[in-house]
């Protein structure tokens, strides 16, 4: 995605690797989950041309079906970023990498991460921390920062929203915290599931006495991704949720905000 001014400073490319090892249940990037490449279906566009019958033949002139996900080589992607230099250079930005989680392809990413180097490319990483650290380890030393994403310090919370355990998580961020990198923390604030002011004193008192963090983002729910689950022919599991922003939003931003630069969304 070019022309990003969420993911980072300035005007950005953001990459997104597909698979993940986390299943939250109110990702919204679900075509971001399984590693290979996915087949959509947008009932809304399709107008019964015939033309999908031949399985062969699986692209839709009207866009209805797609694939989602494809290979690329690190020459080709390196290609693709240096194409936005200039926006780079003007307004301070560079590349991110997204997902999915872009340290489940680890070898690639610190293969990217060291062209951009050479490139003179600013590069952050959005990453959920659930790696080994040896690896996040790795990339510290050749990025420039991290958008890091901290949904519950409750292990089994975690495990119950998110599919596995936190543990490795919260180490790894304490780990980062003791280099040099830049770090963003990215917590999405979800009704009735991680929004208590409990729930949010504890990452907090994780997090205060951590060096570089400059910045804390409360990503409010939303729903408007729901129709991504129908084209890939999944279920939401979180359909009955509120999509109003969470009524402890206010509170929780008095929680960050006397530590950190703390803004809503982003």
């Amino acid at each position: 995605m070019r022309y990003s001014i969420h993911d980072g400073p300035g005007i950005r490319t953001t990459i997104f690797f597909k698979g993940c090892p986390l299943s939250c249940k109110w990702c919204h990037n679900p075509e971001g989950i399984e590693q290979k490449p996915e087949k959509t279906f947008n009932a809304q566009k399709c107008i019964n041309c015939g033309h999908c019958q031949n399985n062969a033949i699986f692209e839709c002139p009207t866009g209805a079906r797609e694939t989602v996900g494809y290979e690329i080589t690190v020459s080709d992607l390196r290609n693709e970023i240096n194409k936005d230099t200039l926006f780079y250079e003007q307004s301070g930005g560079g590349v991110t990498f997204s997902g999915g989680e872009p340290l489940l392809q680890s070898d690639f990413l610190l293969d990217v991460l060291t062209c951009c180097k050479k490139d003179y490319i600013h590069t952050a990483v959005d990453t959920c921390g659930f790696c080994e650290t040896e690896t996040i380890l790795k990339a510290a030393e050749i990025t420039d920062c991290f958008l890091y994403d901290i949904k519950f310090i409750n292990d089994q919370k975690h495990k119950e929203y998110c599919g596995v355990s936190n543990k490795i998580i919260l180490l790894n961020l304490k780990r980062l915290s003791e280099t040099n990198v830049k770090l963003l923390i990215r917590i999405p604030v979800i009704p009735s599931i991680n929004d208590s002011l409990l729930e949010m004193n504890d990452i907090f008192n994780f997090i205060k006495d951590f060096p570089n963090i400059e910045t804390v983002h409360l990503l409010p729910y939303h729903n408007i991704h729901s129709d991504k689950y129908n084209r890939l022919g999944k279920k939401y599991e979180l359909s009955g949720i509120s999509d109003s922003e969470s009524p402890n939003m206010s509170a929780i931003v008095k929680i960050f905000r006397g530590r950190f630069n703390t803004k809503i969304g982003g």
